[in-house]
């Protein structure tokens, strides 16, 4: 499950950086793995602004 704002943070990012599906379920996987590290049963918006940031890292080195 997912916050409203963690929704709009997820399709914002999905529009501007023309993300596939692929990517999505990539990001949603990695954001569930933070979100439970942190023993949260929803996935928040920083547990997903943490997997965007770890999608973002290769495309800026």
């Amino acid at each position: 499950m997912m916050d409203v704002v963690a929704k709009n943070l997820l399709r914002t990012a999905m529009d501007q950086a023309n993300l596939s599906a692929r990517a999505y379920h990539k990001i949603m996987r990695v954001s569930r793995t933070i979100a439970g590290l942190a023993g949260d049963d929803r996935v928040g918006r920083a547990a997903l602004a943490e997997a965007l940031a770890y999608r973002a890292m290769p495309l800026l080195a």
